[in-house]
């Protein structure tokens, strides 16, 4: 390892953000490239509606950051943490999950500090974490430089080789060189698509999170907080045809995400409306408390998002690298359906893996080898994770707009043990909901918990007392049954239902 090396990071979003922070404390001199514009403001709510950001179409979208994240902040930089809390993100604590049975006898465990997670607008995180970046001595930030072309050439045996960047800034010619290219340009990043178009062996599975989301902004009214998380109907849920959920944010904002499944057509039409998606959350118990007249009001319109698809790219295929000098990072390698607001922390713990293949090995292939298995190692289990509840969400919603067709005995089977089972469980044992959560924030394998045998046995405990001994433990009703929802908001209940009923062989 040597700390004369110079690294190149493409795009200063979270993932270049974290890149910087990871990569810092090594002494690398690290130079970031960013196409948009610089801040212009260190105001949030000033920030959150002039912030030119076309490199991040999903800015202002809900956004959370997992406790795995918040860890490394604290771990590796606790100054950046104290600025986040300075200028409005937030924390929540492990306790604001808790039931209200759950309450009652709660008593903090040391580890439940591990499970605090930020929140906040993004643009606040981004903002606070770039100010703070750029006082980094070995870090320098590049802004409004487009990049066009990786400098490429090939090595002995066809590996492309990757030494720098062409690219424009302020209406000229730009050209960068470094011993290591971070690619965290996105999924609307170029530079991987020369690298495949020049021949660079780079395997991809790709599919549809069959879903789209909409988010509207809300700000608290002046003298209003926010509504009580315990006494409240929850401020999360399913119906099945719509999930909804409250992101709590900084300086008196939140916001509603309502995720819509692609078969709903006719929903998702209409939901961009911001007079039908407020109807929408002033219809859902768990969001009236949030978006009633009196507590708050709405800010800005409807805003969209689409192209939600599950893609993994292998950067070594047949355990030969297919670049050397050049490590994709982000949305650029692995992307997931963001239901569980996984994006940022992969983009951190990619970083994080990629200081430690740096710093212990020392040729090209082998770095990229390294990298390779840590990326494997770390993010795939979250990767086929949510994939696989991507494809049973599917059929599901196909399922549903198909009347008389029914569940195989297996399929229920299993949607049992996850509602009057897994679910009963976290919700009534306080420490099965640590152990649950331990692989929902990333801090070990998302399946780990329940095959330990202690808690396989409680949740199946939970499982087999039934819903009647259970009943305090379930969730109060969401919402409203699909008909009556579309119904009451002038939407045509019945015409995804033909729609579908049209195509029987795509019914799963």
């Amino acid at each position: 390892m040597s700390t004369a090396e110079k690294i190149l990071v493409i795009g200063a979003g979270i993932g270049g953000l974290c890149t910087a922070l990871l990569l810092a404390s090594s002494g690398r001199e690290i130079v970031m490239v960013e196409r948009d514009g610089p801040l212009g403001t260190s105001d949030p709510d000033e920030l959150f509606h002039n912030w030119k950001r076309n490199g991040v179409a999903h800015l202002r979208q809900s956004h959370a950051f997992l406790a795995r994240l918040r860890k490394i902040m604290k771990d590796e930089h606790p100054a950046l943490l104290d600025q986040l809390l300075a200028t409005g993100v937030r924390e929540l604590p492990f306790d604001v999950w808790l039931t209200e049975q759950q309450q009652a006898s709660y008593e903090a465990a040391p580890e439940d500090a591990d499970l605090t997670i930020i929140t906040s607008r993004r643009t606040t995180l981004e903002m606070t974490m770039r100010r703070y970046v750029e006082t980094l001595p070995n870090v320098k930030l590049l802004c409004g430089y487009r990049v066009e072309r990786l400098i490429t050439h090939k090595e002995d045996g066809g590996v492309l080789h990757v030494s720098g960047i062409e690219g424009v800034q302020d209406a000229k010619p730009v050209t960068l060189t470094a011993d290591i290219i971070v690619d965290t340009s996105g999924k609307g990043g170029r530079s991987i698509n020369q690298l495949i178009a020049e021949g660079a062996n780079i395997a991809e599975e790709s599919e549809t999170a069959g879903i789209l989301y909409f988010t509207r902004h809300y700000r608290l009214r002046p003298g209003q907080i926010e509504p009580d998380r315990t006494s409240n109907p929850p401020a999360s849920g399913d119906l099945g045809y719509l999930k909804f959920g409250v992101f709590p944010g900084d300086n008196g904002n939140f916001s509603i995400t309502l995720a819509v499944p692609e078969v709903e057509l006719e929903l998702r039409q209409k939901i961009v409306d911001p007079e039908i998606f407020h109807g929408i959350t002033l219809m859902l118990p768990g969001l009236h408390p949030w978006t009633n007249a009196e507590r708050s009001e709405p800010v800005g319109k409807v805003i969209g998002m689409g192209d939600l698809v599950s893609r993994w790219r292998d950067m070594v295929v047949d355990g030969k690298a297919a670049t050397h000098g050049y490590f994709a990072l982000g949305d650029t390698l692995v992307r997931t359906n963001p239901l569980y607001g996984r994006g940022c922390s992969f983009a951190a713990v990619s970083a994080q893996a990629l200081r430690k293949v740096l710093d212990t090995h020392r040729g090209p292939e082998e770095r990229a080898l390294a990298y390779h298995e840590a990326i494997k190692l770390e993010l795939r289990p979250f990767y086929i994770n949510q994939r696989t509840q991507d494809r049973a969400a599917i059929k599901e919603a196909r399922r549903a707009l198909t009347p008389g067709q029914k569940q195989r005995l297996r399929a229920r089977l299993t949607k049992s043990f996850v509602k009057d089972g897994i679910e009963i469980a976290i919700r009534s044992d306080t420490r099965l909901l640590r152990e649950a959560l331990r692989g929902f924030h990333m801090l070990e394998h998302p399946e780990a918990w329940l095959k330990r045998p202690r808690n396989l046995a409680g949740v199946l405990y939970y499982w087999a007392r039934g819903k009647r001994r259970n009943a305090a433990a379930y969730r109060p009703d969401p919402g409203p049954e699909r008909q009556h929802m579309l119904a009451a908001l002038k939407i045509d209940h019945q015409a995804d239902i033909d729609r579908i009923a049209a195509e029987p062989s795509k019914v799963a």
